[in-house]
């Protein structure tokens, strides 16, 4: 086999392999070609390469949230890896493990006007769970004295020894970080920084390890909940005559079906889930801001729980947001291994389990259920809102509200739905959405800027149809997305083109002016058909109701090419069909 000749690259890549880190996406360049040369002559690895860092990550990210393990990155010095930054945040605060291997020039060559040299020590210091900055080997040409230099073999010796001292600290240093970091990755679930300087030469090759790094292991401890605190929520808990569960990013198939059916026993509980919660029952309340944003405020005080109990990641619905910060429940629970946002500004405790393992735990001990008409009020309020819902779509013109519907109603079961940010990602919200769907969207910072690559990260590793649903403004934002030699031909993109973003028509200001619709709005005439000529991606396109359901019933068909199917929308129309549903719904 062969390897990179410098050392500090073998020990980095043997110990990726150690821990069992197989997708790397590596970013072309030189400064990082050890790394290169040793990740892609290493059948254990599945490489991609990548030419835009921004995309790469995000790519990254998209494999690591659907194996639930690191992915590991491999870019140049320089600016390069400042484009993975979005995807570092976005991965920070969706707790998405990956492993960012950044070459660097020595420390010599930093500051001194060197070309492609900033500043990489520390830098994703506000979004990084751990910064491992690697040390230079010390190279044997340069460090050991000549005979001519010294004359003397006994000094001669004591140089050796003491240069031979030196580099094995320096590579137990760097082992120990190396392992640091990846293994917090692994257990905290999240992004960390590996900064490896290399110096010249960069792409020698040897047949040999000339090293044999040791692998610590993850040490992994289950938390458990106190019998105490146990006592404590159980006795809250039969005590209230109204408590809300609210569900936000979760993966599919984290809690047993046995818990969500003990839930819904309880007529003093309600289950309000977002799309992203992969959570589904017939007696739960899903498309929140469907049920809530008609409210009077006198309603909404009836809302108002005595306990909220939240899990999963961040909440899409502005409008929960609101009226619990408003309304305030008595006790707010989060449950969570790692962290506890305090949202709704009235966070009382941080239960530092995992859901499956809190009901598991807590539901077995509730021996009686509150008597209460909160769930049963909002069951009726529910079948109305629906009922209302189905009469609107009934009665209006072709629009995004109206593609939705077609769109969501025609993925096919038991696929993966992958939602882009902004206005996609509410609307879909709106909708009952299929429950055989496993349903994804970046909500840790909520950027439209990568939507597109991690959908695509997501749709190479499992053979399920993968479909992404997306805005104009974000496709466009992240075409490079397309450049990228692993798509499969299972993968679909309906992109939703309303000529701008029209999530901004929805909002208080003064529109219709040419400021608003040059710097909020951002109107545009652009189409994705030579995108996909050039990307080798096949066409199509809906401008009606009736050509997009007739695009959509055969446009799951088994391809030689991953699709895009282009609806065309009325941008005028929108944000009044929108705004004009609350109101019709009430």
């Amino acid at each position: 086999m062969i390897y990179p000749k410098i050392p500090l690259a073998q020990t980095v890549i043997q110990l990726c392999k150690a821990k069992n880190i197989k997708h790397i996406i590596i970013s072309p360049g030189s400064r990082n070609a050890p790394l290169t040369i040793g990740f892609t002559n290493d059948d254990f690895f599945t490489c991609y390469s990548i030419v835009d860092e921004r995309c790469a990550a995000f790519f990254a990210m998209g494999i690591a949230q659907q194996i639930k393990a690191p992915t590991a990155l491999v870019c140049t010095s320089g600016s390069a890896l400042l484009n993975y930054y979005p995807a570092v945040a976005e991965a920070f605060y969706s707790d998405i493990p990956l492993v960012v291997l950044s070459a660097d020039r020595p420390k010599h060559l930093i500051g001194v006007g060197d070309g492609q040299t900033i500043n990489q020590k520390n830098v994703y210091d506000n979004h990084i769970l751990y910064s491992a900055n690697l040390k230079l080997d010390l190279k044997d040409e340069k460090n050991i004295p000549s005979h001519d230099e010294l004359p003397i073999m006994k000094n001669l010796e004591n140089k050796l020894e003491r240069f031979l001292g030196l580099q094995k600290d320096i590579q137990a240093y760097n082992e120990e970080e190396i392992n640091k970091a990846i293994n917090i990755s692994k257990l905290k679930n999240g992004p960390v920084h590996i900064n490896v300087p290399f110096d010249e030469p960069l792409y020698e090759m040897v047949e040999a390890l000339s090293v044999k790094p040791k692998n610590v292991e993850v040490n992994t401890t289950k938390n458990s909940i106190d019998a105490y605190d146990l006592k404590a929520y159980i006795g809250d808990w039969n005590s209230a005559s109204k408590k809300m569960i609210l569900v936000g990013v979760n993966h599919p198939n984290e809690i047993d079906q046995q818990y969500l059916e003990e839930l819904v026993k309880d007529d003093s509980v309600i289950v309000f889930t977002e799309t992203t919660s992969n959570l589904h029952h017939n007696s739960f309340f899903p498309s929140i801001d469907q049920i809530i944003a008609p409210l009077t405020e006198e309603e909404q005080k009836q809302l108002q729980p005595d306990i909220l109990l939240t899990f999963g990641g961040l909440i899409v619905s502005k409008k929960i947001k609101a009226l619990l910060r408003k309304f305030k429940p008595k006790a707010h629970w989060h449950i969570d291994e790692k962290k506890a946002n305090d949202t709704f500004f009235c966070l009382t405790n941080h239960i530092e389990v995992t859901p499956q393992l809190f009901f598991e735990s807590f539901l077995s001990n509730i021996t009686h259920y509150k008597k209460s008409d909160y769930k049963s009020l909002w069951h009726q309020i529910k079948k109305h809102r629906l009922e209302r819902h189905k009469q609107y779509l009934s009665d209006i013109p072709f629009s995004d509200f109206k593609a939705f519907d077609a769109v969501l109603k025609a993925i096919p079961n038991d696929t993966i739905l992958q939602v882009g940010n902004s206005s996609a990602i509410r609307y879909t919200q709106l909708f009952n959405i299929n429950k055989t769907l496993e349903v994804y969207c970046n909500r840790g910072t909520s950027g439209i800027d990568g939507s597109t690559s991690t959908a695509i990260g997501c749709a190479v590793t499992h053979k399920k149809v993968t479909t992404f649903i997306t805005g104009d403004l974000s496709f466009f934002y992240d075409s490079n997305a397309l450049w990228n030699n692993y798509i499969p031909t299972n993968f679909r993109i309906i992109l939703i083109n309303n000529e701008g973003g029209g999530i901004f028509r929805i909002l208080p200001g003064h529109k219709n002016t040419e400021n608003f619709d040059t710097y909020f709005e951002t109107r545009h005439h652009l189409n994705a058909a030579h995108l996909c000529k050039m990307f080798d991606f096949e066409y199509v396109s809906a401008t009606n109701h009736e050509t997009l359901k007739n695009e959509l019933t055969h446009f799951y068909r088994t391809s030689s090419k991953p699709k895009i199917l282009e609806v065309f929308t009325p941008q005028d129309i929108n944000d009044e069909i929108l705004l004009e549903y609350f109101n019709f719904i009430r």
